[in-house]
């Protein structure tokens, strides 16, 4: 299972919210390069990059903190929020991302990803796949759609999409465990390969998540606030 901390920018900044709420906006650290060396320092070889200001303008609004982490580091960085065109796409990819998560844009224009898809090939492309209450939400969490989590998800595997990462909105920053149920069913109903996201709090709740199916975990507070070490996640690396 792929250990994947997560860095979200706000303003050039590591912040973490909680359930997605802008307003609960706590700043970590100013630099995220330190922050990435550190991680990389440490073994770790991915990052889940998520740009928070562009993913509620839906336009990338970080894109020269991407270039520096992508340039300055050896981690393979999955990049995601404000991708809403071939443009925004490209111009990530051309930053230095590996891979390009599609969330917002996924729901709100299927016929440009499947182009995407066909074109930059799947394996370049994370369907995110963010709910409440089993309801997919967009734009940073702030707008609702009605559709069913797992139904999306089957929706772009019949599309080709094989990395999906899900986030459970209600458990996302809480520091009380990940959405089990949630993640057994979806891997129950699909064939992807799926990476889990929100309320990571403990060691165990990784081994719960490897022995469940999972292909990847996303980290964020419980690394910043010492919940989970770097030295405790030599294990899984």
């Amino acid at each position: 299972m792929k250990i994947i901390p997560a860095i979200d920018i706000i303003d050039g900044k590591c912040v973490r919210l909680s359930k997605g709420d802008y307003d609960t906006k706590k700043i970590y650290h100013e630099n995220p390069l330190d922050i990435a060396k550190e991680y990389e320092a440490n073994g770790i070889q991915y990052l889940h990059l998520v740009d928070l200001d562009g993913a509620k303008a839906k336009t990338i609004k970080n894109l020269k903190t991407l270039k520096v982490l992508a340039s300055e580091t050896n981690l393979i960085i999955d990049f995601g929020g404000g991708i809403k065109t071939r443009e925004s796409l490209e111009s990530a990819f051309n930053a230095g991302a590996n891979q390009v998560t599609i969330g917002s844009i996924a729901v709100e224009n299927l016929e440009l990803c499947i182009d995407w898809i066909n074109e930059f090939g799947a394996e370049k492309l994370i369907l995110g796949a963010d709910c409440l209450d089993r309801k997919v939400k967009t734009s940073g969490w702030l707008e609702n759609s009605d559709l069913d989590v797992i139904a999306f998800i089957q929706s772009y595997q019949n599309k080709g999409i094989k990395d999906v990462i899900c986030t459970d909105i209600s458990k996302d920053g809480m520091l009380e465990g990940p959405s089990f149920e949630l993640y057994k069913e979806i891997l129950n109903q699909s064939e992807v390969s799926l990476i889990s996201s929100g309320g990571i709090s403990s060691i165990q709740d990784l081994e719960d998540l490897k022995e469940l199916g999972c292909s990847g975990a996303i980290i964020g507070k419980a690394l910043y606030e010492g919940k989970i070490t770097l030295k405790e996640l030599q294990k899984f690396l």
